[in-house]
Order: structure tokens, then sequence, then C-alpha cells
């Protein structure tokens, strides 16, 4: 395939512009040699025509299709016979081909970033047999590339930090821009980088886009943050070049390169001599630049005269020095303290220790204050013993308490009577004296805490608190007694010298050697028959039989006087009585049954006749139950209407009636008769205020006071009948007036119509139309008469 004059002199251009800037290799285009060559043992046909590849700029922006280049076959001889056809990669939709020429021409505008290269195929037919006259050969179309795009930075904004003083040329960030043109074509793609904004502080290498610091000793202090921007530009930075830019935020962070200062010299605080333990008395602050780590503090008590009054601590939040109180002040001891403290980093860095010393000196002086404090016991506590058979008014010990201030007001006392109600003390206002006021006993109260107080005289709101815990010391003064309420028996089988019963005894009193107890029978009971005593020696006795053979029949309960004498001096003694129950035993010797009636009863009386004994007793108490109730409904109620029925005092408010011919809730007799002569109720309980006569039988009225007659009897009955309800209720009676059971047959508004129609022709109709004559007739006499 050959090319034309004008195809071949584009293609120089093309080959020379290539040699000059980017020095690729030029398309090759070459006409193969006629005769036919083989390879692998097998013929190849011969080629007319080779090439390898055809260059189109991208971004073409004109209107007609751009020339690509031109195909022609050495079989073509110009008179139309040969046409060529194209296929592959955008083959019609991006280039075409004139079928008789061999022009391609590219109908789309194209971008070397989208797509670099086009691989198409081309063919030479016989345009009457359609035969291919040329196998299928493949070319490349390449799109060459022009400077389109500028440089992006796309991780940018960058935030950068780097130590403030570091030195010239430390480095703190690295940028990076991307060109979207072809690297391996001139210099679209080739990137340097500049800095716009930030000099003369920090510098960028143009090639690899580190940003260095530029200027020695940048104090955060001073400033601490700067905004840099930085271009990067295409075309090796030449005029004509694309350009992008991005900013660069770097912040210098701290290091410890500032000594702790403290704004004074010397402070004084004024505190009062009251202050508790603990509290604080001042803050103070040593001023550092820095910040975090860097200015944490550490203080601490040098020098001084109040090294073991006062401790120094730091305030992890705000750094400050706070002095607290470790001992009680006194104004009248020491009114003054000097002390020296020191301030120091904690964290030091050693390449600025040339920058002085990183701690500093400062002076507190705290004044004590005088205060009028309340007066002070000599002891916090003070113990006193008292013994309590003691006689009401003898000393039992003394307090003192002065008034701290130099004043040294005289002091009054008294004791808190929240702590003594009973009052078994007094205390001398003026010396201190505490004194018994009652007699005391230990068995009530062992101990008694007091709290006395002390107040100034001149000035009664100053009151201190003094403590005093008097004990009680004990004297024989309770008798023993039983330790328990024994239960004591004695088998009717009991063998003579048998234990029965071991007792014990109990003392209220503590005496200091321990409790000795003494058992003995009363002189009374000493020469008994039935039973004897022994002494343990252990402060406990056993009781024991004499004889055997007791009975109940005989005797059922032996009380048995038994004298305990204790070891106190004087010694107590006490008379205590022990119950003895003789009981029927097994063989065992376990009690069965304790009760002397048994034995009462006939001999051949057995379980099952008391069981029928009981239960004919309990059914004549229930027969004699149910005469008295049957009595009790047979008695009179207290209103004289026994046929009223209960459920006339219901009044429900959702149900709707049955008419006339519901006679279950109403009595519908006595509400149709207005006739029937009703008797007045009373009460029997009370006595009526006013009674009601019966009512006499109804005359022929007219219906409307027949209706107000009936209307107010009810209205009688109920405000004196004790079982209707006791609140407003809805009445319905279902009365229509007097006559004939069928009641009146007239509408409910005939007697006020004014209708004109005469109806006087029925007095005509006999008797059983008069009340329909009377009613609607012109004669209106009859109806009031």
């Amino acid at each position: 395939m050959k090319l034309g004059k004008v195809e071949f002199c584009h293609f120089l251009q093309i080959i020379a512009l290539f040699l000059c800037l980017s020095g690729m290799s030029q398309a090759e285009f070459s006409r193969s040699r006629s005769k036919p060559y083989f390879q692998s043992g097998r013929p190849r046909t011969k080629r007319s025509w080779v090439w390898n590849q055809f260059f189109v700029l991208e971004e073409y922006m004109g209107s007609d299709p751009l020339y690509v280049g031109k195909l022609h076959s050495d079989v073509d001889k110009g008179d139309g016979s040969i046409k060529y056809i194209l296929s592959g990669e955008g083959a019609s939709s991006i280039f075409i081909i004139d079928e008789n020429t061999g022009d391609i021409h590219a109908t789309k505008r194209l971008d070397r970033e989208e797509q670099a290269y086009y691989t198409l195929r081309a063919q030479a037919l016989d345009r009457l047999t359609n035969k291919p006259v040329e196998p299928e050969s493949e070319f490349v179309i390449k799109i060459q590339d022009i400077n389109d795009n500028e440089p992006k930075f796309l991780d940018g904004p960058y935030t950068a930090g780097v130590p403030e003083m570091s030195p010239v040329g430390t480095s703190v960030v690295q940028v990076t821009a991307t060109d979207a043109d072809d690297p391996t074509y001139g210099n679209s793609a080739r990137v340097v980088y500049s800095i716009l904004q930030g000099q003369p502080y920090f510098s960028v290498e143009p090639k690899t886009g580190v940003i260095k610091t530029a200027l020695p000793n940048m104090d955060r202090e001073a400033k601490d943050q700067y905004l840099l921007v930085i271009q990067a530009k295409d075309m090796v930075g030449q005029n004509g070049g694309l350009s992008g830019t991005t900013s660069v935020t770097v912040t210098l962070t701290d290091v410890n390169d500032n000594p702790p200062r403290f704004p004074r010299r010397s402070y004084q605080y004024n505190v009062p001599e009251s202050l508790p333990v603990a509290s604080v008395v001042a803050r103070i602050k040593a001023a550092d630049a820095d910040v975090g780590p860097n200015a944490e503090m550490e203080y601490k008590i040098v020098d001084g005269d109040g090294l073991g009054v006062f401790k120094i601590s730091v305030d992890k939040d705000t750094q400050e020095g706070i002095i607290t109180i470790q001992k009680e002040l006194d104004f009248e001891a020491k009114t003054s303290y000097t002390l020296r403290i020191e301030a120091s980093n904690k964290h030091v860095d050693p390449r600025f220790l040339s920058l002085g010393p990183f701690s500093d000196m400062t002076t507190v002086k705290i004044i004590v204050e005088d205060v009028d404090e309340p007066p002070v016991f000599s002891s916090r506590l003070y113990s006193m013993e008292v013994s309590e058979a003691t006689q009401v008014g003898n000393i039992i010990g003394t307090v003192t308490a002065h008034d701290p201030d130099s004043s040294n007001s005289p002091v009054r006392y008294s004791i808190d009577r929240n702590t003594d109600l009973e009052r078994y003390f007094n205390i001398d206002a003026n010396s201190g004296v505490i004194t018994t006021a009652k007699s005391l006993d230990r068995e009530t109260n062992a101990v008694h805490n007091i709290t006395v107080l002390a107040m100034e005289s001149q000035n009664p709101s100053q009151v201190g608190r003094g403590y005093v815990a008097i004990t009680i010391l004990d004297i024989n003064d309770n008798a023993p007694e039983f330790a328990m309420d024994y239960e004591t028996t004695v088998c009717e089988n009991a063998q003579p010298g048998q234990i029965i019963q071991k007792i014990s005894a109990v003392d209220k009193d503590e005496p200091s050697s321990g409790h000795q107890f003494y058992f003995s029978l009363t002189a009374d009971a000493a020469n008994n028959h039935n039973f004897s005593l022994k002494d343990n020696k252990d402060n406990t006795a056993s009781v024991l039989t004499r004889r055997n053979g007791f009975r109940r029949q005989e005797q059922s309960v032996y009380y048995l006087p038994i004298f305990i004498v204790d070891s106190g001096s004087p010694s107590l003694s006490s008379t205590n009585t022990l119950t003895i129950r003789v009981c029927d035993c097994d063989a065992d010797g376990i009690a069965q049954t304790c009760n002397a009636e048994a034995y009462i009863l006939p001999a051949g009386l057995s379980t099952g006749a008391l069981i029928a004994i009981l239960a004919c007793v309990l059914t004549l108490l229930v027969l004699v139950l149910m005469i008295v109730t049957m009595r009790r409904r047979k008695k009179e109620p207290l209103i004289f209407d026994e046929e009223r029925d209960i459920r006339e005092n219901i009044v429900r408010y959702d149900d709707e009636g049955g008419g006339e011919e519901d006679t279950e809730a109403f009595d519908m007799a006595a509400l149709r008769n207005l006739n029937v002569i009703r008797d007045t109720k009373t009460r029997r309980d009370v006595t009526p205020e006013i009674q009601f006569l019966s009512r006499p039988t109804f005359k022929s009225i007219p219906d409307n006071v027949i209706f107000r007659e009936f209307i107010w009897e009810r209205l009688k009955e109920a405000d004196i009948d004790p079982c209707a309800p006791p609140y407003d209720s809805l009445q319905t009676y279902a009365f229509e007036g007097n006559g004939s059971v069928a009641e009146s047959l007239s509408s409910l508004d005939s007697i006020s119509s004014n209708s004109d129609q005469n109806y006087d022709y029925l007095s005509d109709w006999g008797p059983r139309f008069k009340r329909l004559a009377d009613m609607y007739g012109t004669s209106q006499d009859g109806l009031y008469s």
C-alpha cells in the first residue's frame, strides 16, 4: 500500500516532531518485497502493503472531520474496482474511511486521558466480487498528547506540625501533585513545586514537594500557626504551563523552652485561727508559657517556720500550688508564719537548659488572726465512777475549762439536758463540780454519758463542749431468784431419791468475784415427807423425791418453797416457790396426763361416749339458735307496710320498661287505682312529729287536681319513709287518672286543644261516652265542678 504525497508529507512532519520532542522512534513505512517468503514450512502469500501506526492529535476542536491518514494498495489501479473497509475499535463511530480513496478521518473529539490508542483492521475488497484482494491487516491509531490537564493535589489541603525552635531544613510534610497528561511525551506531565505564601518561614523542594523550615528559632509562644500556599506547575515550570495550588496549615508544637516564673516575689495571706485542719489557706501559681506536659508544675516548701504546720500540693487541672493547714492554728501561741516555696517544671528538656534554670522561688507570709474562741476543756473526755448507793448531792467529780483568748473571760458550766433526760446529775455553774441529783441504779443504767457545756460569761454565744462518762459501781441490792419459771412434774410411779428437777438462780447484781448462790428448803418445808433439795455447789440445786406412791386423786399439785442466798456483802436472800404436778407417766418416765379430773369420770366411760355427748350438746345449741332466729324474723318490722316490695326502691336508668304488661318491677295495681286507702307509714322506733291520717276516698274532681294530689301524697310518703333512697331519684308511678281500668282514651293534649271541632254529639251516644262528652264538649263547667 502506498501513501499519497500529502499524506507522506504529513507523516514526515509527525516523525520530525517525535524526534525533536520525545526522541521516540518514527513510524516505519515500507514496501514489501515482491518475492514471497516462507515460514514454518508453509508458503506465505505475497503482501503488497504494510504499516505500523497512525498519529492523531487529541482535543481537535475543528468543525470538519480530522484527517488521520490514507490507505492504498498496489492492486488499486484507480479505476474504482477496489474498495476499502475498516473494522475494530471506534470503526464507523469515531473513525470513518472513504471506501474509494482509503482516506481515514476522525469524526469526534479525542481525549488521550480517556483512551490512548485504538486498534483497527483494514482490508481491500474487489468491488464486483466483494472478495479480498489483500489479506486483512491490523494497525494502531495512537492519540498524540497535548498539555490539557493541570496538576492536581489529590490529598490537599494538608495539615502538619513541627516542633518550635526547630533548626533550618527540618522536614515538615511532603505534598504531591499528579498530572493526567502523558509523562512519556514532552513536558506536559513534568511538575515542579514552588511556594506562593509562607515565606520566609518555610520552603519547598521543587522536584520532591518536601516542605522544610526556612528560619531558625520559630517560637510557638509568638506565633503557633502558619498558612502556606504551594503551587505545582507542569511543562517544567515554563511559561504556558498549567498549574494547581493547595494549602498547607503548619502548626508549631510546644517544647519546654520556657521556665516557670512567679508573677510576684512575695505573697501575704491572713487566716483566722479557727480555720479547721485541711482547710485551704491560699493558692499560688507560677506562670509558664508552655502548654500540656511542658507546663506541669511541682511545688514544695523548702524553708520557713511553717514546715510542720502547712503543706503545699498541686492542682492537676490548673497547675496551682494549694497551701493547706496541717495543724490547728493558735493566735495566742504564734501570730505569723513565713514559707519559702519553690516551683519547678515536672518535665525538663535538656536541649533548652541554656535558657536558664527551670524553677523559681517565692515567699509566702501567713498572718494568723485572733478569733473569739469558745472555752476549751482540759480534757476531751472525763471518766468518773460513783457507787449506786451514793447519796443525793454527793460529789462525783470536777470538770475544768478556760477561755483560750487573751481576755481569759470567766466560764460558766451547765449540763446538756438532752444527754441527761432523767436529770440524775447537777453541775455547779462556777466550779464545774458534778453531783448526784437522784438515786442511781446500776441495773437500770450502768454508764451515763453526759455533755457539759462551758460558755463565756461575757459572750454566752461562745460555748465549748466537754464529754463525761460516769460509770455506776455495783452494790449488792438485788436478791437472787429462779432463773426461769419451772414446770416441774413427778410421776405417780416415781421412786424415792429420784431427781425430778434441776434449778438455778440469777441475780441482777454483778459482783467483781462472780456469783455464788446457796439453795435450801425453808424451815417449814425442811421436814416434809415428799421432796428434798440438794445444793450442787455450782449455783444449781436438785429436787429429789423422798417417797413413792404419789396419786393424783389424793393431791395433784405440791408447792415446794426454796430459800436462795447470794454471796454479797451483805448477802441477800429470797424464797421462791416451785410448783410440782403429779402426772401419769409411761414406762420411760415421760408424763402423759396431769389432769386430776380424769379420775372423776366413771370407769366404764370411753372416748366414744364422750364424743357422743359432745355431739348432742352441739345439736341442742344449733336448735336453740334456729328458734331464736325464727322468732326474730316473726317480729314486726319498723314500718307498718308488710306488703311493700323492696324492689320498688330500685331505680334503673338504662332500662326501658315493658309498659302495662310489666308487673315485676312495681306494684302496678296500687298505681292504677288511686282510690285505694293508704295508711300513713310511721316508724316504730321514733315518734313522728306529724301524723298523717289515712286519705279519704277521692271525689270526682278534675284530672289535673287528681294528679297533683297523687304526687303530693307520694312526696309525703317518701319524706317519712326510712327505706326510701337518701338521695334525689326519678320515680315513675304510671298513673293516668281516675276511672276504669282501661283509663282515658284521649290524647295527652286533648284537654288543652284549641280545635274548633264540635264534640257535643258525644252526649247523645249514651253513658259510655259521657266522659268524652265532658272532656270535649262545649260545656267546660263539668270539668271543674
